[in-house]
């Protein structure tokens, strides 16, 4: 079994970890099989395996699950992480327009659109999950859509029009649904 995992999350964020009474921390204790311990005052926590736990993975995904909700997250998105095929995929925003307050802010905007609208689109036609929170835009999905949705957010980051973006979205998507109809028709195909 894996040792202990430390990590921190902002300070801000410590609430939605506990959640009301310590019923998130609680959920995701008894999904995981972890123990967690969350210093408040500093957004420190350490997770570690429980006696019972039998994934190996366990403190890892507990990991990934707290952190995710430190990046805005809610807690019921946030679960899904423990399925084995569900990732969280976090981009920097400095790593893409340096750390001027001005440009990380214009760039969020331009990610989330008018009423949300394109971080809407992006979600809809990628089937993932998307924060932004703070200097980050996290995504949770399988490993498939995930791409598919950090390319869109990339372009638009490197300046694509939001009109290039939902053409890019709307191709892919259609050749992710051809490739899982073949998919299912070749599995119908072995069950005749």
């Amino acid at each position: 079994m894996p040792n202990t995992e430390y990590l921190k999350i902002p300070r801000e964020r410590v609430g939605a970890v506990i959640g009301k009474q310590g019923i998130t921390k609680e959920e995701i204790e008894n999904a995981t099989k972890t123990l967690i311990e969350i210093d408040s005052e500093s957004g420190s926590i350490a997770i570690s395996p429980r006696e019972d736990a039998e994934d190996p993975l366990a403190v890892w995904k507990a990991r990934y699950i707290v952190k995710a909700v430190g990046r805005g997250f809610n807690p019921e998105i946030a679960l899904k992480l423990k399925d084995d095929e569900v990732l969280l995929e976090i981009i920097n925003l400095p790593d893409y327009v340096g750390k001027s307050k001005k440009a990380i802010l214009r760039q969020k905007g331009r990610i989330i659109g008018k009423d949300g609208r394109t971080r809407d689109i992006i979600t809809d036609m990628t089937g993932v999950d998307i924060s932004i929170y703070g200097k980050t835009v996290a995504i949770i999905g399988d490993m498939t859509h995930i791409h598919l949705a950090k390319e869109a957010v990339e372009m638009i980051l490197n300046g694509s029009r939001h009109k290039s973006v939902y053409s890019f979205l709307e191709k892919k998507s259609r050749e992710m649904k051809v490739r899982e109809f073949h998919k299912m028709a070749k599995e119908e195909d072995k069950l005749l």
